[in-house]
């Protein structure tokens, strides 16, 4: 998960999934926090007559547990049961010993990381934070509940497998990731095991390498194993939507036969343009949308139309639970339950000025700095410019790196510019221009663009500023360089010639029909994804296969595809300009239409042949 710290609080409901629904799993669909509370009572209550219950409340982080769990207890009180509610703040360590166990994903390295962003991630489980004592004592209460009484337990674990052998029933709370960064901000939120939040970087860099992945590693567990008895959507205090466990693997499940597309998410930045506020009509309130996440697939959800409503899932909460119908058996061999690719805009068209001159780091530092699962890996797709644009890529040849960064790092401390030109190669933006950008690798978007950012599998924001311009940032401070760090990433001998043969090819023709023809624009040895484009004359059809894997579709130029399953026309998504599609690994071929009155290009991204050879399989629970 990338450091979504400041999400616009915008709500881009035009990314809506219908899957086929039966009115079976419509009818089990509860909306509202007082009838789902209710709908659990008698349940429970029901079931409470001959035997006590155990039932636990956990969840995704910011879950509000106590709008539903005393909407629950006053309904069971209301029937003349017993209720008993605990907590699992009861059973954590202590703040101080959960420090202490964590001090090693979370280091205090000032010298290369100024403004602690990064840390390492933790490797271990939920059920790390239960003190033993504590978890006992409460063990062997709810081992013992008699006839008329519902023993609730609440929060982040209670449905880990340290309770396994005395919970009856398991409820899980989910929250899309965007809806948790948002209560972060407005301090609704606190990490594992603390009462009050910390100051929020501090709060979020915990959440990032620990809190977040404990609680998706318990979340996967309960999806893959079936063992959700109730599940709420609860990105909404006063209108969670309770469904049966079964009923949201179903809807999930109908999901992942069809091409989908999730639901944007769009964030501020110190050099954002304006093309995409144009061309999706978003509001005038924030003053510089640089990012759009359309497929972050940790920060993203996707939106699904029940009858009238609207359900929305985490989308890593869909790839959990239904990995091999979305990216196929060989990817989840190799990436795990992710989904292995990220897609996002960077928006400078007529913006301020550049994106930062960065570098990212390769599988190996990935791996043993942070413990990520691979290199950051990225590369740019330019969508439309304005006039000048220019991609920063590699070293021009003939200069000293070195001396690059020493004029970087005088930079800092005289606040002069740097000539940056002398040093970064450019190549011209133009529409269709593809560069690739392996881990190492010295880079920037320039302004006056919008371009189509992909990413690896990493997922965490290690982008390492080497010169920023002398920009100060939103919060009138200077950002962050990490020269030191930048410094053991890059991979100097990445030069103009080096640049123009292996990472920004010309178009390779790969295959043509009536009025279509495609090339490969985006292919290296370094990087285990490709892309291509596809252009199609208005009215034209092209039938293509996924190969047990999946397709990611994003409509660059033209109005509208539809984009549906060969074997069943019925599983379509109609897609509009600058939408970003996923076809699953489940629809082995399809078709894509140019339903537009014009000629369109498609951009496609899919797993490179041979891709498992460069990539160290997932480490995953």
């Amino acid at each position: 998960m990338s450091f979504m710290f400041k999400p616009l609080e915008y709500d881009d409901t035009t990314a809506i999934n219908r899957p086929a629904l039966s009115e079976d799993l419509l009818d089990d669909l509860t909306f509202g926090t007082v009838p789902a509370g209710m709908r659990l009572a008698n349940e429970l209550a029901a079931r409470a007559q001959s035997e006590g219950v155990v039932i636990a409340f956990d969840g995704y982080a910011s879950a509000h547990f106590d709008d539903l769990c005393g909407a629950v207890a006053q309904n069971l009180r209301q029937k003349g049961l017993t209720v008993v509610w605990h907590t699992m703040e009861e059973v954590y360590k202590s703040v101080a010993e959960l420090d202490e166990m964590l001090s090693e994903s979370l280091p205090l390295n000032y010298d290369e990381d100024p403004v602690l962003l990064y840390g390492r991630l933790y490797k271990g489980r939920i059920e790390d934070f239960v003190d033993p004592a504590r978890g006992e004592g409460i063990k062997a209460e709810l081992a013992n509940v008699p006839a008329g009484t519902v023993v609730m337990l609440s929060g982040y674990g209670s449905a880990s497998t340290y309770f396994d052998d005395v919970v009856d029933l398991r409820a899980y709370l989910d929250v899309t990731p965007k809806n948790a960064a948002v209560r972060a901000r407005e301090g609704q939120l606190v990490n594992i095991g603390d009462s009050t939040p910390r100051p929020f970087k501090e709060l979020m860099r915990r959440n990032y390498y620990v809190d977040f992945e404990v609680i998706v590693k318990n979340r996967k567990r309960l999806l893959r194993e079936g063992l959700i008895d109730y599940y709420i959507e609860a990105n909404h205090p006063r209108d969670f939507v309770l469904m049966s466990g079964r009923t949201a693997l179903a809807i999930l499940d109908s999901l992942s036969n069809q091409p989908f597309r999730t639901k944007p998410v769009y964030l501020e930045g110190i050099w954002g343009g304006e093309y995409m506020r144009k061309a999706r009509h978003l509001p005038m309130g924030p003053k510089n949308i640089a990012w759009i996440f359309d497929l972050i697939p940790m920060e993203v959800s996707v939106l699904v139309e029940a009858g009238d409503r609207m359900v929305e899932f985490p989308f890593s909460t869909f790839v959990q639970a239904k990995a091999e119908k979305i990216v196929g058996e060989e990817s989840v061999k190799t990436f795990g339950t992710y989904f292995p690719i990220r897609f996002n805009y960077d928006d400078t068209y007529h913006s301020n000025g550049n994106m930062s001159v960065q570098c990212h780091p390769d599988r190996d530092l990935c791996r043993s700095m942070y413990g990520e699962p691979g290199s950051q890996d990225e590369a740019y797709y330019v969508v439309a410019t304005a006039h000048r644009a220019k991609t920063f890529i590699g070293f021009n040849e003939g200069i000293d790196p070195h001396e690059f960064i020493e004029k970087a790092r005088l930079s800092q401390e005289t606040g002069e510019d740097v000539d940056y030109e002398k040093y970064v190669n450019h190549v011209d933006s133009v529409p269709g221009r593809q560069v690739m950008i392996p881990g190492g690798t010295i880079h920037a978007s320039g302004r006056g663009q919008l371009i189509l950012e992909l990413g690896s599998l990493t997922m965490g924001s290690y982008t390492y500023k080497m010169y920023d311009y002398n920009r100060i940032d939103s919060d009138g401070q200077p950002r962050p360089i990490h020269l030191n760090m930048g410094e053991r990433a890059l991979k100097m001998d990445r030069t103009t010639p080096w640049v123009n043969e292996n990472i920004a090819i010309e178009p390779i023709p790969d295959g043509s029909g009536e009025g279509w023809e495609q090339f490969i624009v985006g292919k290296t040895d370094l990087m285990y994804y490709m892309t291509k484009n596809l252009f199609m004359d208005a009215g034209v059809k092209a039938e293509f296969k996924n190969n047990g894997q999946f397709t990611v579709l994003t409509l660059v130029d033209g109005e509208h595809i539809r984009v549906y399953s060969k074997s069943n026309p019925d599983f379509y998504y109609d897609q509009n300009y600058l939408d970003i599609v996923v076809v699953p690994a489940s629809i082995e071929d399809y078709v894509i239409e140019n339903t537009g009155y014009q000629p369109c290009v498609v951009h496609k991204t899919m797993l490179r042949e041979g891709y498992q050879d460069i990539v160290i399989p997932a480490e995953e629970d």
